[in-house]
């Protein structure tokens, strides 16, 4: 049975990324974009970072650079809490202040309910990352 939701797990997770998706700025410039096994292209077309679907990030060159848990906490490549991602969109930081949300359309707004960007088709806590934690190198937004 463990093997069998393991299993679902994964194919859930990857259908979600059949093919590379856009994070775009308020201007609706390309950011950067998430291919179907999460590798991380910028604006240049170089892969910058990858993320693994155990929450895992890791830069070009395999170092490490921090982690989504399970529960929607990021930390950093010190293991320091960055921030949490809730099921529904909102992001707060460590201190549990709100610092915006990714809305189901893919919208991501700041606390004060401006448009930051849009990141469609791709998952509320990959988005968060781009928007609201400094964790991936090389993003300019």
């Amino acid at each position: 049975m463990k093997k069998i939701l393991l299993i679902l797990s994964f194919i859930v997770c990857s259908s979600t990324m059949l093919f590379a998706q856009s994070i775009r700025n308020t201007s609706n410039s390309l950011v950067a974009t998430i291919d179907n096994d999460g590798k991380i292209i910028n604006r240049s077309n170089s892969m910058i970072a990858r993320i693994y679907i155990d929450g895992t990030i890791r830069d070009k060159n395999n170092h490490y650079l921090g982690k989504i848990e399970a529960d929607g906490t990021v930390r950093n490549r010190n293991n320091s809490c960055m921030g949490k991602i809730e099921s529904n969109g909102t992001v707060r930081n460590c201190s549990n202040s709100m610092l915006g949300k990714v809305e189901n359309d893919g919208t991501v707004r700041d606390k004060s309910n401006h448009t930051l960007g849009s990141a469609k088709g791709i998952p509320m806590r990959y988005a968060a990352l781009f928007f609201f934690f400094d964790i991936l190198p090389e993003i300019q937004r």
